[in-house]
């Protein structure tokens, strides 16, 4: 079963104890892992909602998947063979790219990565690290509040003075602004996004939008392998707090 590990404490200790606990046990035992995540990387450390959480693979390598991403075959559509490279200027990454961004871009701030999924898939587990946007965020007109305040989480911000109702309508009859962008994206984070596998729409159909949105391509980063992939390693899955 994938090692879940959950961000509820049923024990009467503080979070931070806990934290302290956490550390107390691995300190001394990631260095001698068996199954490391490559030949110089034990583990990486990652914060997920203020809490430190230790990224590693499973080391029981009698370990077998169960449930539902033991799956091969899906119907298409919807769930069809997604491509490598899913919009020019987007950057497909792996495993351990994905664990360089947390190392650099997510620690430093200049990062963000999201969990693309809907709400029901992220609350049975993320990818620690992760922010859940859903697709469908990004479906929504600049004018749509759902879409700035997850816009203001990438680090932009809307040219539009305006919002609501009346600007809503002023976007559904083409009479906005004639601008190339309405958004400012001086300050914007580069975002890496992930769904529940090659097999899954849900973050490329949020890449395709952001696009629309004339995010720039080169800040764009795709983990094709999602959440099956991430779990066919033993990489550290964890329950979010409801």
């Amino acid at each position: 079963m994938q090692r879940c590990l959950s961000m509820k404490s049923k024990k009467p200790i503080t979070k931070y104890l806990f934290v302290i606990l956490l550390f107390s046990l691995t300190a001394g035992y990631s260095a001698a892992l068996e199954v490391n995540i490559s030949k110089d990387l034990p583990s990486v450390e990652v914060v997920h909602n203020g809490v430190p959480i230790i990224i590693q693979r499973i080391q029981n390598k009698d370990n077998h998947l169960t449930g539902g991403f033991t799956k091969t075959s899906r119907a298409c559509p919807p769930f069809c063979i997604q491509p490598m490279e899913t919009a020019p200027g987007v950057t497909t990454v792996g495993e351990l790219e994905m664990l360089q961004f947390m190392q650099t871009r997510l620690k430093n701030g200049t990062g963000i990565i999201i969990d693309a999924r809907t709400r029901d898939w992220h609350r049975k587990g993320t990818i620690p690290g992760s922010v859940n946007i859903p697709f469908t965020t990004f479906d929504h007109s600049e004018y749509h509040p759902q879409l700035r305040e997850a816009m203001a989480k990438l680090g932009v911000t809307s040219k539009s003075k305006t919002s609501g109702l009346w600007s809503e309508f002023i976007s559904s009859v083409g009479l906005g602004s004639k601008d190339s962008s309405p958004w400012d994206f001086s300050k914007a984070k580069d975002v890496l996004l992930w769904c529940n596998g090659m097999w899954c729409e849900q973050s490329p159909r949020a890449i395709q939008n952001l696009l629309k949105h004339k995010y720039p391509a080169e800040k764009i980063y795709y983990y094709r392998g999602g959440m099956q992939a991430w779990q066919i390693l033993g990489l550290t899955v964890i329950v979010p707090e409801s």
